[in-house]
């Protein structure tokens, strides 16, 4: 084999923007964009490892909203980041064994020594770790792309997974051509509603 034989012609260091790989690549997730969604943008927190795909476009305008303290207040930015230092493990002081002293191992809902609850199988609804009741979440912020499909279904910001299935059967039934006598002239308006649902299904909204 030499330089001058045709296998080292066939080879490419970057993506050819024509090849068939090109064409297997997904489509932009932002509504109503056709391009292939060839950026990856990652969905935030208690989603790692979970991404959308956008082109290059529409990541740009999604990484200028895009937050993953979204959510949280300044004292819980604040914990997060120290807790960050530790890789979020539980920590305790060295030769202090504060149930021992109490005369028993067990703590109900967490903690540690036998029959203690590592992984909450015993817990009630609304505990949390150890037995305690579960902070109240957060007020859904959404980022630009969610809002505009919301806004397209007509919906509220904390509209649930049924609701948005509700929404959409009910807008298909009355904009589509069929229930409209055959008048195609809400055949966009359709297609926007079909979009905008099909976004949200994808970004696990229902």
């Amino acid at each position: 084999m030499t330089f001058t034989d045709d296998l080292f012609e066939k080879i490419r260091i970057r993506r050819d923007p024509t090849s068939p790989a090109r064409e297997r690549l997904p489509k932009c997730q932002c509504m109503g964009c056709e391009q292939p969604g060839e950026h990856r943008a990652p969905k935030g927190r208690h989603q790692e490892g979970e991404y959308y795909f956008f082109c290059l476009e529409h990541v740009k305008d999604y990484n200028k909203s895009y937050n993953y303290f979204t959510g949280m207040n300044d004292a819980a930015v604040a914990a997060f980041q120290k807790e960050a230092v530790l890789g979020h493990r539980p920590t305790w002081t060295i030769g202090v064994n504060p149930w021992g002293e109490r005369g028993t191992s067990y703590r109900p809902g967490g903690g540690f020594g036998p029959g203690a609850d590592h992984f909450g199988m015993h817990r009630g609804p609304g505990q949390g770790a150890h037995g305690r009741p579960e902070p109240a979440r957060p007020k859904r912020r959404l980022r630009t792309l969610e809002r505009r499909a919301f806004e397209q279904l007509s919906l509220h910001d904390e509209a649930t997974g049924p609701e948005i299935k509700a929404r959409y059967k009910e807008l298909i039934k009355r904009y589509h051509p069929d229930a409209n006598g055959g008048d195609r002239s809400t055949e966009d308006k359709l297609r926007q509603i079909i979009q905008a649902y099909n976004f949200l299904k994808t970004t696990g909204f229902c």
